[in-house]
């Protein structure tokens, strides 16, 4: 009789790719299919601070100096030869050493309670200034833009790797199932590192971005074709859901599954997201504060649509904002942006924080790197022409879910140079964003190629100074 019976291996190779696929076929009944098991909610590592993320990247790299960082010393010294000792072993992306000084031409003032610099240049953020920490420290391991950006991202300066995005929705799962659960949004060109700033990498691909548009169709291909009903999309569905089973009997693929799940999401985003991306039942007040105006695409529209996605339950939003790569015209084009973008930002802060939502939703705004201290292409100009990319010290801000508002922390030596107290590498930035989300940044792993990946790789500390 034993003789009979199937060894261990042969067992599960002939039944294993058929008990899966029975699953998948019951699961399919309810409309739900194993992958979207792998977007449910899941725990996390220990009890989160926040739930949702609005992710803010200015695409380009804005000038801390000019924004965040007063330097008097560097505005004393403005358009005198820069120290030698200040460039001695650094090298920049296009600037060569002998470069002037550079001070900011504009003014610095300290607000709200706490007291925080902020320049002339964002008088709407000044107004939330007692909400957000400031880290004035932060340093990059790429000089460049797409590697910065993508180390940023995904903790590593070449394609291939999860975004951070990607991470925490790997490591949490969806808080819906109508949406996706990382919704990407760009104002302007993609620029840099592109499409691969919010890429799965290795991941299953369940777990990318999805980007929203501002105009035409929100998402492309969502809308069915002209002629079509939603039930002939049902139906359409319906069959290549059989087919897909088929497919996945022979082959036990799990993309298959991803694939399937995908189908359903988009059948049910056909209803939801065209109600989630009509502003125009939005208050007048609140369109006037955030600047934005109905079917037109801009980053205000974007800042509007991240809360109206954070009240559907979306984890994950990432707001991209392109042109703020000043080599030069830096006196005008930047002031330029911050028009565009100062007021929508302070706006979000307030919306969230009015409708109870900011306790548990983290606001990150940031750049791949900031600028130097040190003037571009000034020739006969007394002004501040541009600057260069600069990765040693720049600054990026928090603000809710979880974040300790008021506070200032690290500083970057007299003329903005080097990090003088507190450094915070990219690693433990993201260590410190994904600890507010619960999960442990070396026990968010994945097997691929023979070894353990994570967002941090080997690095990483949170920083509890900054943490409420």
């Amino acid at each position: 009789m034993s003789s009979l019976l199937p060894n261990r291996r042969t067992f599960l190779n002939t039944s294993g790719v058929s008990l899966g696929g029975t699953a998948l076929a019951e699961l399919l009944q309810g409309r739900s299919t194993a992958a979207d098991n792998a977007l449910a909610a899941r725990h996390a590592h220990f009890a989160p601070k926040a739930k949702h993320v609005i992710y803010l990247h200015m695409i380009g790299a804005p000038s801390q100096l000019d924004l965040f960082d007063d330097k008097p010393e560097l505005r004393r010294r403005h358009n005198q030869p820069c120290p030698a000792e200040v460039t001695k072993d650094r090298d920049f992306a296009f600037i060569g050493k002998t470069s002037t000084l550079a001070g900011s031409p504009w003014k610095f003032a300290r607000h709200g309670q706490s007291g925080q610099s902020f320049s002339e240049l964002l008088p709407h953020l000044a107004t939330v200034a007692d909400e957000l920490a400031v880290v004035r420290s932060l340093h990059n391991d790429e000089i460049n833009h797409a590697p910065a950006q993508m180390f940023l991202h995904s903790g590593f300066g070449r394609g291939g790797r999860p975004s951070f995005g990607s991470w925490v929705t790997y490591g949490l799962g969806s808080d819906n199932t109508n949406l996706p659960a990382y919704v990407v949004m760009v104002s302007g060109a993609k620029g840099g590192a592109g499409t691969s700033l919010w890429a799965n990498g290795f991941l299953p691909s369940i777990y990318q971005g999805i980007q929203f548009r501002s105009q035409g169709d929100p998402v492309l291909f969502l809308s069915s074709p002209e002629g079509h009903t939603r039930g002939d999309r049902r139906r359409v569905l319906d069959a290549l859901a059989k087919l897909n089973q088929n497919r996945f009997e022979q082959t036990g693929d799990p993309e298959i599954e991803t694939r399937i799940s995908q189908y359903e999401m988009s059948f049910r985003m056909q209803a939801s997201v065209p109600e989630l991306m009509d502003i125009i039942g939005e208050s007048k007040a609140t369109l006037t504060d955030y600047g934005a105006v109905p079917g037109k695409a801009s980053f205000a529209n974007s800042c509007l649509l991240a809360r109206r996605l954070v009240e559907r339950g979306v984890r994950l939003i990432e707001l991209y904002d392109s042109g703020w790569d000043h080599h030069g015209g830096i006196e005008t084009r930047l002031p330029e942006k911050c028009r565009e973008t100062d007021r929508p930002i302070a706006a979000l802060i307030r919306d969230l924080k009015q409708r109870g939502l900011l306790k548990d939703t983290l606001v990150i705004w940031g750049s791949e790197f900031g600028r130097t201290p040190l003037n571009q292409g000034a020739g006969k100009s007394t002004g501040v022409t541009g600057r260069d990319h600069h990765k040693d010290a720049f600054t990026m801000w928090l603000a809710g879910g979880g974040i300790k508002g008021g506070v200032s922390f690290g500083q970057s030596d007299d003329f903005g140079m080097d990090v003088a107290e507190n450094p915070v590498h990219v690693h433990d930035l993201n260590a410190t964003v994904l600890h507010l989300l619960g999960l442990d940044h070396e026990r968010l792993t994945y097997r691929y190629q023979g070894r353990e990946f994570r967002l941090t790789d080997v690095h990483g500390h949170v920083v509890k100074e900054i943490l409420a």
